[in-house]
């Protein structure tokens, strides 16, 4: 069986249990059957849940003994490590950073801003500079009630493993639930169909001729890559918005305070929708000066081998590659019965908080669950209003 105390505190291991090292920890060699009582689970090991361990760990919870950070992969970095091998954040490393510890510098920024793998080793860095202990690699399937005390225990369950909690917060993201839009002839087609989820690079498709979908930011910077190595052709619901070139994150972040500031002053404010939608990072800006960024309306359906506008064009193509979002990974959650239409209703003081279910939270999905909160700027507020609500319940 897995070690489902792996990360646990040293204290908290019964003198003469067989022990083992792992990475520098020592843990059980012989986990218990029953679940392991702890105050809170944190589910997910990437930015949302490394930034309620931080705050957790501040308010003097001690991790692998008073909480736990349990993450589904097998290596630290969320989901920053299956991203597409040229994905680039939209800001210099020091607006990109979690609470308690600046993202180091990147070192070439000649080169635009941090790339994907310096993402990932900080987040590799930060887990390790606060101790979290993440335990890995446990996939949750399933949150329950232990009884019917409303005050009572969360049953968290894994393979192996289960932890009986008086908290759980819920930071699975949305990468595992990429969305897939339905069209006409989409099962028909014969080329490759994939999402941007499982997009690496723009040599598989040398030579070929690809349609990219969706007027995002993954949709054009993964148009940019794979333009420099097929024929493309980009196709959106409405007109591309593309933001000032001198317009990053920074400014995005700024104006989405400002929004959260007058509207809670009673004024209207259009927030990030009045900028636009596309941020002009260099692969970006150079798509557009070979004069690739031009979108064509999306088309009505797929054939065999092509698709087809409803005026009669088609266009004759390898492959499609959806850029079309995603939505949050929730199904560990579905045993409560609390959500609604994709998402769980939530508020209270950290506005994180499940309505129906308030030993549950949700930290990181977006802006449902705190502004900005799916980003790495973003989460912090969320992530310290969620454990500061933690912590004040256990303490009254």
């Amino acid at each position: 069986m897995a070690p489902c105390c792996r990360g646990r505190h040293p204290s908290a291991i019964p003198h003469g249990t067989p022990t083992l090292e792992v990475k520098g920890r020592t843990i059980d060699d012989k986990a218990p059957e029953q679940a392991r009582e702890i105050e809170v689970v944190v589910i997910g090991g990437g930015q949302a849940g490394l930034a309620t361990g931080f705050y957790l760990r501040r308010g003097g919870l001690v991790p692998g003994r008073d909480f736990v950070v349990v993450d589904a992969a097998d290596r630290p970095g969320g989901a920053w490590p299956r991203t597409w091998d040229g994905l680039r954040l939209f800001s210099p490393a020091g607006f990109s950073s979690l609470p308690g510890w600046m993202m180091p510098p990147w070192d070439d920024a000649t080169r635009g801003y941090p790339p994907r793998d310096h993402v990932v080793s900080y987040l590799t860095r930060y887990e390790e500079r606060f101790e979290l202990q993440v335990a890995r690699p446990h996939r949750v399937e399933s949150v329950r009630r232990a009884d019917e005390d409303p005050i009572g225990r969360l049953l968290v369950e894994a393979p192996g493993c289960s932890w009986s909690a008086r908290a759980v917060v819920s930071a699975t993201g949305t990468w595992d639930r990429p969305f897939w839009p339905t069209y006409p002839g989409i099962a028909t087609f014969r080329g490759r169909q994939l999402h941007a989820a499982d997009y690496h690079s723009p040599e598989d498709f040398t030579g070929q001729r690809v349609v990219v979908v969706g007027g995002g930011n993954s949709a054009a910077q993964i148009l940019a890559e794979v333009s420099t190595a097929a024929e493309t052709r980009w196709v959106t619901n409405r007109p591309p918005r593309f933001l000032q070139d001198d317009v990053d994150g920074r400014v995005l972040f700024a104006t989405a305070r400002a929004r959260i500031e007058a509207l809670a002053q009673g004024r209207e404010h259009d927030g990030v929708a009045g900028l636009g939608d596309i941020v002009m990072v260099a692969s970006v800006k150079a798509a557009r000066d070979r004069g690739v960024l031009h979108a064509l309306p999306m088309f009505a359906r797929l054939t065999e081998g092509a698709v087809a506008w409803a005026d009669g064009t088609s266009w004759e193509c390898d492959a499609v590659i959806w850029c079309t979002g995603f939505r949050p990974a929730l199904s560990h959650l579905r045993p409560l019965r609390l959500t609604r239409h994709g998402r769980i209703a939530v508020g209270g003081p950290s506005g994180t908080q499940a309505l129906e279910e308030p030993r549950l939270h949700l930290v990181g999905y977006g802006d449902w669950t705190g502004p900005a909160s799916a980003t790495l700027a973003g989460v912090g507020p969320s992530a310290r209003a969620t454990a500061s609500l933690i912590l004040g319940i256990r303490s009254s």
